[in-house]
């Protein structure tokens, strides 16, 4: 899609749900992951979509996949790209440059249970965005890349307690 293409998209969708408010939510598609083989998992969901993980060796993996954390800072990265490109094309704002990195620092010692205090999971995310456009001031990407954090899906998620609800199914 062009860039007006996105922004027209976007400016429709904005109407449907402000006028419709009541089909805003809805159940987001299941992600089913299945184990393949060691700590290697397929994860299928809608449309044919799919993708592998695995751990590394130092777990048990044999590192034939990203793991399930660098697909966490996929997504944080994919989505902030996305989102600015979206908030980008709203403003008709032509971007010359759009790269996004994101790293964690984490401590193993929660993945393997180690220490009842340590998080099995990221202890902080470093986010760093490379924008550029001709003709467009400082401040005006600045607002662009800040509106997009601030509306990011994934990001949110991470930053809010979303509640998580577990059912396990025996056979």
């Amino acid at each position: 899609m062009s860039q007006s293409e996105v922004a027209h998209a976007i400016s429709r969708s904005r109407q449907y749900l402000s006028e419709s408010p009541e089909k805003a939510r809805s159940r987001d598609s299941t992600a089913t992951a299945v184990l393949e083989d060691g700590l290697r998992v397929r994860v299928d969901g809608p449309h044919g979509w799919s993708l592998v993980t695995d751990m590394g060796p130092g777990v048990g993996g044999k590192g034939s996949a990203p793991t399930p954390g660098w697909m966490l800072r996929s997504a944080s990265a994919a989505c902030l790209v996305s989102l600015i490109a979206m908030r980008a094309a709203e403003k008709g704002v032509s971007l010359n440059l759009l790269e996004v990195d994101v790293d964690s620092e984490s401590d193993d010692r929660g993945l393997l249970g180690i220490g009842k205090d340590t998080p099995a999971g990221p202890l902080a995310l470093r986010t760093v965005v490379r924008i550029a456009a001709d003709d467009t001031e400082e401040a005006a990407l600045r607002d662009i890349v800040q509106w997009a954090d601030e509306h990011s899906p994934v990001d949110d998620a991470i930053r809010r307690a979303v509640p998580l609800e577990l059912t396990v199914v025996i056979g």
